[in-house]
């Protein structure tokens, strides 16, 4: 009898926690995308998504995956109550366990696989989200050859460096010349990898094969390995000579 109640009682706990853990789940959601909400500056919207959100999904997913686990707990009861053998309790929560065990690294390995795809288009959308002034005019976003003229000299370096990766972005109102420049560092988003074709290709090292002089342009050398199928690639990029670099 104190077996039943036990078991019983490990019951009621089991599904409420299951319950929680998808409240749990669904809250985090919420509580990322109310803090994107909260966010005005298209630019900080863009640093918080890229950051965060790839970690909150984690999270969300996590609890997901141990929900299961306490839900899993609760079933076939009836099975342990006539045989009346708590080995058979613990034959299910050690088999519990071990799905939830594996789940974590698969779920792991999918989230980190797949969803900075969807990250990614999210991030570009919100790059190239119109603008508006203070005046509340929207802003117009300027092309390659038409911000250089906006940028100072050591912008224009960074840009023309090819180091890290960085990119500036400027946007303009053309009714009262208002101008927001923005900075992005591409060096930290991954890429699509050439040979699974997952976004998880990324910059490990980069290394000048040549320094740029006065005179002549230099080289740069760029180490990406992919985190999921372990392919690495050297790609070279050219920097500009340093008298391209002052204003």
């Amino acid at each position: 009898m104190e077996e039943t109640a036990f078991v019983n009682q490990w019951d009621s706990w089991m599904e409420m926690g299951s319950v929680a853990c998808v409240i749990l789940a669904v809250l985090i959601l919420l509580y990322h995308e109310f803090r994107v909400m909260q966010i005005r500056d298209y630019k900080e919207k863009y640093d918080y998504v890229n950051l965060n959100e790839v970690r909150f999904f984690w999270y969300a997913v996590l609890a997901v995956v141990v929900a299961f686990g306490f839900y899993a707990n609760s079933i076939y009861t009836y099975k342990i109550v006539e045989h009346r053998s708590i080995l058979w309790f613990y034959v299910r929560l050690f088999i519990t366990i071990s799905f939830v065990v594996i789940g974590y690294f698969v779920f792991y390995s999918m989230v980190r696989i797949y969803y900075p795809r969807y990250v990614e288009k999210r991030l570009v959308k919100l790059r190239n989200k119109p603008r508006l002034s203070p005046s509340g005019n929207q802003m117009r976003k300027l092309s390659e050859e038409e911000e250089d003229a906006h940028l100072d000299a050591q912008q224009i370096a960074e840009e023309a460096s090819g180091i890290h990766s960085i990119d500036y972005d400027v946007w303009i109102d053309e009714k009262t010349g208002h101008k927001k420049i923005e900075k992005y560092e591409s060096y930290l988003h991954a890429e699509q990898c050439p040979e699974c074709g997952f976004f998880t290709f990324k910059i490990t090292k980069e290394e000048i094969e040549v320094k740029p002089t006065q005179t002549e342009s230099g080289l740069l050398l760029k180490h990406y390995q992919c985190d999921y199928c372990s392919h690495r690639e050297a790609r070279e990029t050219r920097l500009s000579a340093l008298a391209k670099n002052v204003a």
